[in-house]
């Protein structure tokens, strides 16, 4: 299965400390949650700031940077808008727990 998603973060909502300075530039590890329905706003999940095992254990959950929208996906139909619309969705079916062995880098920056 193949799925494309779109996404955009708050950089001033990331935990600048947190920050890894690379080699070949400065890189955030994130972490992408996709859920399978859409919320009242056509976004299909969200991106937070990684934390460490430790930090989860203790409960520290990491920033919220942005939404994200699944624009593409080879195994089932594109997103629907929700039959809910401007009702407030309890729960999201989000699981901030699950750990994304990855990295995302970052383009530009941050100060």
């Amino acid at each position: 299965m193949a799925t494309g998603v779109s996404f955009s973060i708050n950089v001033s909502a990331i935990d600048k400390s947190k920050i890894i300075a690379g080699k070949k530039g400065n890189y955030v590890n994130m972490t992408c949650f996709i859920n399978d329905e859409q919320d009242q706003y056509g976004n299909n999940g969200m991106v937070t700031q990684s934390v460490s095992k430790e930090e989860r254990e203790q409960g520290v959950k990491g920033n919220i940077l942005g939404n994200v929208k699944v624009f593409y996906t080879t195994d089932a139909q594109a997103p629907v808008a929700p039959s809910h619309a401007g009702q407030p969705v309890v729960g999201g079916g989000i699981d901030p727990d699950i750990e994304i062995p990855f990295a995302m880098h970052m383009k530009n920056t941050i100060a």
